[in-house]
């Protein structure tokens, strides 16, 4: 039960943790290193995360980190977008 509540904490920490790294990528030119550092960035904090958790690698919890942390680039690119679409205020 232990393991279940890190693993969930740590699947919504990485989704957060990409959040403004999404956000920083929708605003930069594609394949560009800015681009490159915004989509890898926060793997080495994922990393640190889950030795610090104590949670070992498990091949059948891939995809669910592998969708939170996609999750969180395309949600916080989406806020970019919807932030830029929003009127202008004086």
């Amino acid at each position: 039960m232990a393991d279940t509540v890190a693993y969930l904490v740590a699947l919504v920490v990485t989704f957060v943790i990409n959040l403004p790294l999404g956000f920083w990528r929708a605003g930069v030119r594609k394949l560009s290193p800015q681009w490159f550092l915004a989509v890898h960035a926060a793997v080495p904090m994922v990393v640190a995360l889950r030795f610090a958790l104590g949670l070992p690698f498990q091949w059948k919890l891939l995809p669910f980190f592998v969708t939170a942390y996609f999750g969180g680039q395309f949600t916080g690119s989406r806020l970019r977008l919807w932030r830029a679409a929003q009127p202008k205020r004086p």
